[in-house]
This record gives C-alpha cells, sequence and structure tokens, in this order.
C-alpha cells in the first residue's frame, strides 16, 4: 500500500485508535497478574508504542478511545462463571481482577485525557455491555485502529466485533502483546486472514503526521 493510500484509509476526521486492557492487574508487575508471576516483560515492551500513538494520534486529531475491564459482583457472568468451574478454573480468583474500586482496574501508566473517550467493560470484548457502537457512530468513526493486551483475548474479541459490526479494522501489530510471543503471533496471523490490516508503529504515525 502506498503511503497516500494508507492516510486515507486511517484519515482521522473518520479513525479512532482504541486501547485495549492496559490496566494495572495486566501489565504492572505489582497487579494481580504480575504478583501471581506471570512475567510482564512482554507486554511492558509495547508501552512506548502504545504512547507513540497516543501522542500523534492527539497531534493529529484521531479520537482517542481507552478500553478497560471493570468487573463487579452486579457484572459478573453466570456462564462465565459454570465455565470457569467446569474447566477446573477458580472463578473467585478470576473474578478479582480489575475489581472496581480495586486499583487494579486503573489504567497502567497511561492517563485519558478529558477529550478521550473511556470505556469500562464487563467482559472481553469492547463492544459487549458497552456503548461503544453508539459512541462511535456518534462522532462519525467508520475505522479503528487497535493496540494493547492481550492479543489473543481482549484485542482479538473487539477486532472481530468490530469488523461484524461494519468497522474496518487495523492493528497496531508491534503495539499489541500476549504474554507468550507464540499465542501473539498466532492470533495476529488468523486475524489478519479474516478480520484486520496488520500495521506497524511507524507506519501508523507517519500516516497520522501526513
Amino acid at each position: 500500500m502506498s503511503h497516500a493510500q494508507l492516510h486515507e484509509w486511517i484519515a482521522p476526521p473518520h479513525t479512532a485508535l482504541c486501547i485495549i486492557d492496559y490496566q494495572v492487574d495486566f501489565a504492572s508487575p505489582d497487579g494481580l497478574l504480575g504478583k501471581a508471576g506471570i512475567p510482564m516483560e512482554p507486554v511492558l515492551k509495547v508501552k512506548p508504542g502504545i504512547e507513540k500513538l497516543i501522542d500523534q494520534a492527539r497531534n493529529a486529531g484521531v479520537a482517542v478511545i481507552f478500553v478497560g475491564l471493570k468487573t463487579s459482583p452486579q457484572t459478573d457472568s453466570p456462564v462465565w462463571t459454570e465455565w470457569m468451574r467446569r474447566s477446573g478454573q477458580n472463578s473467585d480468583e478470576a473474578y478479582a481482577i480489575c475489581r472496581e474500586s480495586s486499583g487494579g482496574e486503573e489504567f497502567y501508566q497511561l492517563t485519558p485525557q478529558p477529550e478521550d473517550l473511556v470505556i469500562w467493560k464487563p467482559k472481553y470484548s469492547a463492544f459487549v455491555g458497552t456503548d461503544l457502537e453508539k459512541a462511535l457512530h456518534e462522532k462519525g468513526i467508520t475505522t479503528l485502529v487497535t493496540c494493547g493486551i492481550t492479543t489473543e483475548c481482549c484485542v482479538d474479541s473487539t477486532v472481530r466485533d468490530a469488523f461484524q459490526k461494519d468497522f474496518s479494522v487495523f492493528i497496531a501489530a508491534d503495539a499489541c502483546a500476549a504474554y507468550e510471543q507464540d499465542m501473539h503471533d498466532t492470533t495476529l496471523k488468523i486475524l489478519t486472514m479474516s478480520f484486520a490490516i496488520p500495521l506497524t508503529v511507524e507506519e501508523i504515525t507517519q500516516a497520522w503526521s501526513r
């Protein structure tokens, strides 16, 4: 694709940058997963790329959307709980993540600005149980550039739903991460086949700087 073509595809007037789940419990060594011994290096290394995307989006007038998981007893899913039980997992531990008012649900070292849209979701996809789709239509957004964590779970779920709802979707491949590299790579390959176009942070920021 040419630079001019890419600029047209992700032009600021109709594009939003969607930062998914870069939160304390998912990304901080002091968050719930970090304290459980899951290595944070894979997700920490994409933070500079996410920050670069945010800065360039704001400079170019691209809408910035922060998406985060926030759980509470009122939003806990009975089906999710039963799936955890049937698969031998502890649903109490799962629901402790990004619990409302715990501090773990806060965005990790990234701060939404007053003009940014913040979407709190109860499940994996940013479109389930939220007003995201309505907000995008109201802003005239037809295209999403996605980044964040984790590639195989909440990024994947959001990308698929966005495409099914007729949004054009691009993935900042080097600004997404999973805790295991093979999961990241495999998910990108699958999403690229059917749902989205992968780009680098450099390609995106250059297109927004035109």
